[in-house]
Protein backbone atom coordinates (compact mmCIF):
# COMPACT_ATOMS: atom_id res chain seq x y z
CA UNK A 1 0.00 0.00 0.00
CA UNK A 2 0.96 3.92 -0.12
CA UNK A 3 0.05 6.75 1.47
CA UNK A 4 -0.69 10.21 -0.43
CA UNK A 5 0.22 13.42 1.88
CA UNK A 6 -2.56 16.59 1.37
CA UNK A 7 -2.85 19.76 3.34
CA UNK A 8 -6.35 20.48 5.34
CA UNK A 9 -6.82 24.23 6.38
CA UNK A 10 -8.81 24.51 10.42
CA UNK A 11 -10.65 26.99 10.65
CA UNK A 12 -8.53 28.88 13.40
CA UNK A 13 -5.90 29.11 10.82
CA UNK A 14 -2.85 27.09 10.04
CA UNK A 15 -2.64 23.82 8.13
CA UNK A 16 -2.90 20.10 8.77
CA UNK A 17 -1.13 17.39 6.82
CA UNK A 18 -3.29 14.31 6.07
CA UNK A 19 -2.72 11.28 4.53
CA UNK A 20 -5.09 8.78 2.51
CA UNK A 21 -4.36 4.86 2.12
CA UNK A 22 -6.45 2.05 0.83
CA UNK A 23 -9.63 2.11 -0.86
CA UNK A 24 -13.10 1.56 0.44
CA UNK A 25 -15.55 2.90 2.79
CA UNK A 26 -13.98 5.69 5.08
CA UNK A 27 -12.14 5.30 8.34
CA UNK A 28 -11.07 8.31 10.02
CA UNK A 29 -8.05 8.09 12.37
CA UNK A 30 -7.20 10.16 15.19
CA UNK A 31 -3.78 9.76 17.01
CA UNK A 32 -2.51 9.97 19.95
CA UNK A 33 -0.26 12.67 21.18
CA UNK A 34 1.99 13.01 19.23
CA UNK A 35 2.12 11.43 15.26
CA UNK A 36 4.20 12.13 12.40
CA UNK A 37 2.78 10.34 8.90
CA UNK A 38 5.80 9.80 7.62
CA UNK A 39 8.14 8.56 10.03
CA UNK A 40 5.04 6.33 11.52
CA UNK A 41 4.68 4.94 7.53
CA UNK A 42 8.99 4.09 8.16
CA UNK A 43 8.34 2.59 11.16
CA UNK A 44 7.45 -1.57 9.93
CA UNK A 45 5.51 -2.61 12.92
CA UNK A 46 3.09 0.94 12.72
CA UNK A 47 2.88 0.82 9.09
CA UNK A 48 1.94 -2.91 9.37
CA UNK A 49 -0.91 -2.03 11.82
CA UNK A 50 -2.48 0.83 9.22
CA UNK A 51 -2.36 -1.55 6.06
CA UNK A 52 -4.62 -4.03 8.66
CA UNK A 53 -6.74 -1.03 8.97
CA UNK A 54 -6.14 0.10 5.46
CA UNK A 55 -7.22 -3.38 3.58
CA UNK A 56 -11.06 -2.86 2.98
CA UNK A 57 -11.53 1.15 3.78
CA UNK A 58 -10.13 3.74 3.12
CA UNK A 59 -7.69 4.82 5.80
CA UNK A 60 -7.57 8.64 6.58
CA UNK A 61 -5.06 9.93 9.17
CA UNK A 62 -3.81 13.27 9.89
CA UNK A 63 -0.57 15.30 12.27
CA UNK A 64 -2.16 17.51 14.74
CA UNK A 65 -1.58 20.85 14.45
CA UNK A 66 2.54 21.69 15.16
CA UNK A 67 3.21 17.78 14.96
CA UNK A 68 4.65 16.11 11.83
CA UNK A 69 4.75 17.18 8.78
CA UNK A 70 1.68 20.22 10.26
CA UNK A 71 3.66 23.53 10.64
CA UNK A 72 3.56 24.83 13.98
CA UNK A 73 0.08 26.29 14.98
CA UNK A 74 -0.19 29.68 15.58
CA UNK A 75 0.10 31.15 19.10
CA UNK A 76 1.62 29.46 22.13
CA UNK A 77 -0.51 28.32 24.91
CA UNK A 78 -2.41 25.71 26.29
CA UNK A 79 -3.76 23.04 23.79
CA UNK A 80 -7.34 22.47 24.09
CA UNK A 81 -9.87 20.01 22.98
CA UNK A 82 -11.52 22.61 20.68
CA UNK A 83 -7.65 22.58 18.79
CA UNK A 84 -8.47 18.97 18.16
CA UNK A 85 -11.68 19.20 17.11
CA UNK A 86 -11.07 22.00 14.65
CA UNK A 87 -8.40 20.39 12.95
CA UNK A 88 -10.41 16.89 12.43
CA UNK A 89 -13.10 19.35 11.08
CA UNK A 90 -11.00 20.53 8.89
CA UNK A 91 -9.42 16.78 7.53
CA UNK A 92 -12.79 15.41 7.17
CA UNK A 93 -13.64 18.27 4.87
CA UNK A 94 -10.44 18.20 2.57
CA UNK A 95 -11.02 14.75 2.69
CA UNK A 96 -14.51 15.17 1.47
CA UNK A 97 -16.23 12.43 3.12
CA UNK A 98 -19.56 13.27 5.30
CA UNK A 99 -20.14 10.22 6.93
CA UNK A 100 -17.54 7.83 8.10
CA UNK A 101 -16.19 4.59 10.89
CA UNK A 102 -14.33 6.86 13.37
CA UNK A 103 -11.65 5.20 15.61
CA UNK A 104 -9.37 7.06 18.07
CA UNK A 105 -6.29 5.44 20.29
CA UNK A 106 -5.04 6.96 23.37
CA UNK A 107 -5.43 10.65 23.46
CA UNK A 108 -7.16 10.18 20.14
CA UNK A 109 -9.98 8.37 22.29
CA UNK A 110 -11.43 10.58 24.06
CA UNK A 111 -11.39 13.34 21.28
CA UNK A 112 -13.03 10.47 18.62
CA UNK A 113 -15.90 10.01 21.11
CA UNK A 114 -16.35 13.78 21.69
CA UNK A 115 -16.58 13.96 17.87
CA UNK A 116 -19.40 11.43 18.04
CA UNK A 117 -21.56 13.35 20.71
CA UNK A 118 -21.37 16.39 19.40
CA UNK A 119 -21.40 15.35 15.82
CA UNK A 120 -23.35 12.48 15.70
CA UNK A 121 -24.87 12.53 11.76
CA UNK A 122 -21.44 12.08 10.77
CA UNK A 123 -20.14 8.68 12.45
CA UNK A 124 -21.38 5.21 11.45
CA UNK A 125 -19.09 3.42 13.74
CA UNK A 126 -16.79 4.44 16.67
CA UNK A 127 -13.74 2.32 17.67
CA UNK A 128 -11.71 3.40 20.48
CA UNK A 129 -8.21 2.24 22.07
CA UNK A 130 -6.42 2.33 25.23
CA UNK A 131 -8.39 5.50 25.84
CA UNK A 132 -9.75 7.09 29.00
CA UNK A 133 -12.77 9.99 29.84
CA UNK A 134 -11.14 12.00 32.25
CA UNK A 135 -7.81 12.47 31.73
CA UNK A 136 -6.68 13.51 35.22
CA UNK A 137 -7.73 9.78 36.24
CA UNK A 138 -5.25 8.26 34.07
CA UNK A 139 -2.15 9.15 36.83
CA UNK A 140 -1.62 10.86 40.26
CA UNK A 141 -1.05 14.82 40.52
CA UNK A 142 2.84 13.96 41.62
CA UNK A 143 3.71 11.47 38.28
CA UNK A 144 1.65 14.06 35.70
CA UNK A 145 3.81 16.79 37.23
CA UNK A 146 6.99 15.02 37.30
CA UNK A 147 6.38 13.75 33.46
CA UNK A 148 4.98 17.20 32.05
CA UNK A 149 8.36 19.32 33.82
CA UNK A 150 10.85 16.57 32.67
CA UNK A 151 8.99 16.79 28.99
CA UNK A 152 9.54 20.29 28.62
CA UNK A 153 13.08 20.69 30.89
CA UNK A 154 14.92 17.79 29.38
CA UNK A 155 12.48 16.07 25.87
CA UNK A 156 15.07 14.12 24.97
CA UNK A 157 14.81 12.18 28.32
CA UNK A 158 11.40 12.43 28.79
CA UNK A 159 10.64 10.65 25.12
CA UNK A 160 12.75 7.83 26.44
CA UNK A 161 10.63 7.55 29.74
CA UNK A 162 7.33 7.56 27.33
CA UNK A 163 8.76 5.23 25.47
CA UNK A 164 9.30 2.48 28.57
CA UNK A 165 5.28 3.49 29.51
CA UNK A 166 3.95 3.08 25.89
CA UNK A 167 5.96 0.46 24.58
CA UNK A 168 7.29 -1.95 26.97
CA UNK A 169 7.08 -4.68 25.07
CA UNK A 170 8.92 -3.82 21.81
CA UNK A 171 12.70 -4.92 21.47
CA UNK A 172 15.43 -2.10 22.14
CA UNK A 173 16.13 -1.26 18.39
CA UNK A 174 11.88 -0.40 17.97
CA UNK A 175 12.01 1.68 21.51
CA UNK A 176 15.03 3.66 20.13
CA UNK A 177 13.51 4.30 16.58
CA UNK A 178 10.32 5.05 18.36
CA UNK A 179 11.84 7.60 21.01
CA UNK A 180 13.69 9.60 17.79
CA UNK A 181 10.54 9.46 16.52
CA UNK A 182 8.54 11.29 19.37
CA UNK A 183 11.18 13.84 19.30
CA UNK A 184 10.98 14.26 15.55
CA UNK A 185 6.90 14.66 15.52
CA UNK A 186 7.07 17.73 17.94
CA UNK A 187 9.80 20.00 19.86
CA UNK A 188 9.25 20.31 23.72
CA UNK A 189 6.87 23.07 23.58
CA UNK A 190 4.87 21.06 21.33
CA UNK A 191 4.80 17.87 23.12
CA UNK A 192 4.41 19.47 26.92
CA UNK A 193 1.13 21.23 25.28
CA UNK A 194 -0.28 17.81 23.90
CA UNK A 195 0.55 15.75 26.98
CA UNK A 196 -0.97 18.97 29.39
CA UNK A 197 -4.32 18.16 27.20
CA UNK A 198 -4.22 14.40 27.79
CA UNK A 199 -4.06 14.96 31.61
CA UNK A 200 -6.73 17.84 31.50
CA UNK A 201 -9.27 16.69 28.95
CA UNK A 202 -13.01 15.60 30.15
CA UNK A 203 -15.56 13.85 28.11
CA UNK A 204 -17.49 11.92 30.65
CA UNK A 205 -20.70 14.73 30.29
CA UNK A 206 -20.58 13.79 26.33
CA UNK A 207 -20.38 10.18 26.90
CA UNK A 208 -24.51 9.48 26.85
CA UNK A 209 -25.00 11.39 23.92
CA UNK A 210 -23.11 9.35 21.70
CA UNK A 211 -25.62 6.96 19.92
CA UNK A 212 -23.11 4.94 17.36
CA UNK A 213 -22.27 1.81 18.14
CA UNK A 214 -18.93 1.68 19.53
CA UNK A 215 -15.86 -1.05 20.16
CA UNK A 216 -13.72 -0.19 23.37
CA UNK A 217 -10.76 -2.18 23.22
CA UNK A 218 -7.97 -1.86 25.92
CA UNK A 219 -4.82 -4.21 27.07
CA UNK A 220 -5.09 -5.45 30.23
CA UNK A 221 -1.96 -4.35 31.75
CA UNK A 222 -1.19 -0.83 29.81
CA UNK A 223 0.86 1.13 31.82
CA UNK A 224 -0.09 4.04 30.07
CA UNK A 225 -3.82 4.10 30.63
CA UNK A 226 -4.80 1.82 33.39
CA UNK A 227 -7.57 -0.86 31.53
CA UNK A 228 -10.35 0.35 34.61
CA UNK A 229 -10.35 3.71 32.06
CA UNK A 230 -11.42 1.40 29.21
CA UNK A 231 -14.20 -0.11 30.90
CA UNK A 232 -15.23 3.12 32.57
CA UNK A 233 -15.25 5.31 28.71
CA UNK A 234 -17.32 1.80 27.26
CA UNK A 235 -19.37 2.28 30.54
CA UNK A 236 -20.46 6.08 29.62
CA UNK A 237 -21.57 5.20 25.91
CA UNK A 238 -25.12 3.11 25.58
CA UNK A 239 -24.17 1.57 22.74
CA UNK A 240 -20.55 0.08 23.51
CA UNK A 241 -18.93 -3.31 23.88
CA UNK A 242 -15.88 -3.70 25.64
CA UNK A 243 -12.88 -5.89 24.69
CA UNK A 244 -9.71 -6.63 26.80
CA UNK A 245 -7.27 -8.07 25.22
CA UNK A 246 -3.59 -9.59 26.89
CA UNK A 247 -0.76 -7.03 26.77
CA UNK A 248 0.80 -4.20 28.73
CA UNK A 249 2.05 -2.26 25.62
CA UNK A 250 -0.31 1.43 25.28
CA UNK A 251 0.66 1.91 21.31
CA UNK A 252 -1.52 -0.98 19.53
CA UNK A 253 0.92 -1.89 17.02
CA UNK A 254 3.78 -3.02 19.29
CA UNK A 255 3.51 -6.12 20.97
CA UNK A 256 0.64 -9.05 19.71
CA UNK A 257 -1.32 -6.94 17.39
CA UNK A 258 -3.34 -9.17 15.69
CA UNK A 259 -6.13 -9.67 18.50
CA UNK A 260 -6.37 -6.11 18.24
CA UNK A 261 -6.61 -5.54 14.64
CA UNK A 262 -8.70 -8.88 14.43
CA UNK A 263 -11.50 -7.14 16.54
CA UNK A 264 -11.83 -3.96 15.00
CA UNK A 265 -11.50 -5.39 11.54
CA UNK A 266 -14.58 -7.77 12.28
CA UNK A 267 -16.61 -4.59 14.08
CA UNK A 268 -16.00 -2.78 10.75
CA UNK A 269 -17.72 -5.98 8.97
CA UNK A 270 -14.45 -6.53 7.41
CA UNK A 271 -12.67 -10.26 7.47
CA UNK A 272 -11.06 -11.02 10.67
CA UNK A 273 -7.74 -11.58 8.70
CA UNK A 274 -5.75 -9.40 6.32
CA UNK A 275 -3.58 -9.26 3.42
CA UNK A 276 -0.44 -7.89 5.57
CA UNK A 277 2.76 -8.36 3.62
CA UNK A 278 4.53 -5.49 3.83
CA UNK A 279 6.84 -4.78 0.68
CA UNK A 280 10.26 -5.89 0.91
CA UNK A 281 13.67 -5.30 -0.97
CA UNK A 282 15.95 -6.99 -2.92
CA UNK A 283 19.84 -7.50 -1.38
CA UNK A 284 21.09 -4.72 -3.19
CA UNK A 285 18.66 -2.42 -1.95
CA UNK A 286 19.12 -3.29 1.34
CA UNK A 287 22.52 -2.61 0.95
CA UNK A 288 22.09 0.54 -0.68
CA UNK A 289 19.56 1.42 1.82
CA UNK A 290 21.98 1.10 4.55
CA UNK A 291 24.50 2.96 3.14
CA UNK A 292 21.58 5.75 2.87
CA UNK A 293 21.12 5.26 6.49
CA UNK A 294 24.74 5.65 7.28
CA UNK A 295 25.07 9.42 5.77
CA UNK A 296 26.24 8.07 2.18
CA UNK A 297 25.22 10.18 -0.76
CA UNK A 298 24.80 8.91 -4.24
CA UNK A 299 27.83 9.61 -4.93
CA UNK A 300 29.71 7.52 -2.09
CA UNK A 301 27.09 4.79 -2.54
CA UNK A 302 28.38 4.04 -5.92
CA UNK A 303 31.94 4.16 -5.42
CA UNK A 304 30.87 1.96 -2.22
CA UNK A 305 29.51 -0.76 -4.38
CA UNK A 306 31.57 -0.39 -7.65
CA UNK A 307 28.41 1.12 -9.51
CA UNK A 308 28.01 4.30 -11.20
CA UNK A 309 26.60 7.42 -9.30
CA UNK A 310 23.66 7.24 -11.70
CA UNK A 311 22.77 3.61 -10.89
CA UNK A 312 22.97 4.62 -7.40
CA UNK A 313 20.11 6.99 -7.74
CA UNK A 314 18.39 4.76 -9.57
CA UNK A 315 18.46 2.18 -6.64
CA UNK A 316 17.78 4.64 -4.48
CA UNK A 317 14.41 5.55 -6.43
CA UNK A 318 13.21 2.15 -6.68
CA UNK A 319 13.30 1.79 -2.97
CA UNK A 320 10.92 4.73 -2.29
CA UNK A 321 8.44 3.63 -4.79
CA UNK A 322 8.62 0.35 -3.76
CA UNK A 323 8.19 1.15 0.07
CA UNK A 324 5.71 4.03 -0.63
CA UNK A 325 8.89 6.52 0.83
CA UNK A 326 9.52 10.28 -0.26
CA UNK A 327 12.57 11.27 1.27
CA UNK A 328 15.45 9.85 1.82
CA UNK A 329 14.95 10.55 5.43
CA UNK A 330 12.27 7.60 5.48
CA UNK A 331 14.42 5.14 4.26
CA UNK A 332 17.27 5.79 7.15
CA UNK A 333 14.41 5.70 9.47
CA UNK A 334 12.84 2.10 7.59
CA UNK A 335 16.78 0.68 7.94
CA UNK A 336 17.03 1.59 11.72
CA UNK A 337 13.68 0.23 13.01
CA UNK A 338 14.85 -2.90 10.87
Amino acid sequence: MSQRIAMAAPAAGGQVAYAVTGSGPPLVYVSGWLGHLERGWALPAERAFYEALADGRKLIRYDKPGTGLSPPREGAGEYTLEHELDALRAVVAAAGVERFDLMGISLGAPVAAAWAALEPGSVRRLVLYGGWARGADIASPEIRGHVLGLVRQHWGLGSDLLTDVFAPDADAVTRAAFARYQREAADADTAHAMLGLAYRIDVLDLLPRIGAPALVVHRLRDRAAPVEQGRRLAGGIAHARFEAVAGRSHLPYIGDTRPVTSLIRQFLGLPGRHRGAGPTLTARQREVAALIAAGSTNREIGERLGITERSAEAHVERIRARMGFRSRAQIAAWWAAN
